[in-house]
Order: C-alpha cells, then sequence, then structure tokens
C-alpha cells in the first residue's frame, strides 16, 4: 500500500512539473486580409461549417479551450494546431495559387468524405463542430464547385 501512495505521490508531482513546461502555443490573429471566410462570397452554411469544425485547427483563429492549458494535453493540442495550420490554413487562402488552392479544396473532399476531418477526437469535445452526412456532402460539393471556378 505503501508503494501505491508513493507512485501516486510521484505522479502529481510530476503532473505539477510538467505544467510549467512551456508548449509555444501558435498565435491568434482574429482578422486577416488573406483569409478564406472574409474574402470569397461563400453561402452562409458553408462559412458557418468552416468556423465552427475546422477553424481551431485550419486557421489562425484558433479558440484555445480551457484543457489547452494543462500538460500533457496541451502538448497534443499544440502538435494538432501545428499541423492543421500547415494545410490548409484558411487565414492564408487568398495569399495560395490557384493551383494550391485546388489542392487544398480536393484534400478537404477526400478528409471530409472519407470522416477523417474533423478529428473524432476533435468532437468530443466540440459537439457543434460534429458534420452530419448532409453536410459533409454539401462541403464536399462546395469545395468541387469552387475548385471548378478557380480555372473557368
Amino acid at each position: 500500500m505503501k508503494i501505491v501512495k508513493l507512485l501516486i505521490l510521484v505522479l502529481l508531482i510530476a503532473v505539477v512539473i510538467i505544467q510549467f513546461i512551456p508548449n509555444d502555443k501558435p498565435e491568434v490573429v482574429l482578422t486577416n486580409e488573406n483569409d478564406l471566410i472574409y474574402n470569397n462570397q461563400l453561402p452562409e452554411n458553408i462559412r458557418v461549417m468552416l468556423k465552427e469544425s475546422c477553424y481551431d485547427c485550419h486557421s489562425n483563429e484558433t479558440i484555445y479551450p480551457w484543457y489547452s492549458y494543462v500538460a500533457p494535453i496541451s502538448w497534443l493540442v499544440v502538435r494538432d494546431i501545428k499541423l492543421g495550420r500547415d494545410e490548409p490554413n484558411f487565414s492564408h487562402w487568398e495569399s495560395q495559387s490557384k493551383i494550391d488552392k485546388a489542392k487544398n479544396l480536393d484534400k478537404i473532399i477526400d478528409e471530409v468524405t472519407d470522416e477523417n476531418m474533423p478529428m473524432p477526437i476533435y468532437t468530443i469535445m466540440h459537439a457543434k463542430a460534429k458534420l452530419s452526412d448532409d453536410e459533409r456532402q454539401l462541403l464536399a460539393e462546395w469545395a468541387e464547385s469552387y475548385a471548378e471556378s478557380l480555372f473557368e
């Protein structure tokens, strides 16, 4: 029993200590002149879907939830946001070439229809981010239509 208590104490001390390790959260920028949402004529339903289901990771407008300040969970959140901002980052949308936009739209179609995005673990804590089958289809149809319009 003493060993169990000692292990619990050591674990609690470790949890407290790791809270002081910086996790280098990506910067939040709430308005951006190159943002997809602010610079395109998006249908309102697509705008809402992107904002609720994609923007925390795929833009510079991340809203950090309370658990993103608690290590080691914070490390996973930061990693996911950094990966999400790599491709696509909707905050840099207008600075991309048409070819890059088309590639990212194709990725959106694949990820949304394959139900990889939004990430299932993300939707556990963010119920509004979960997309229905109809919403997935609408988002994929919008992305396909937008990609085609880039080269008309």
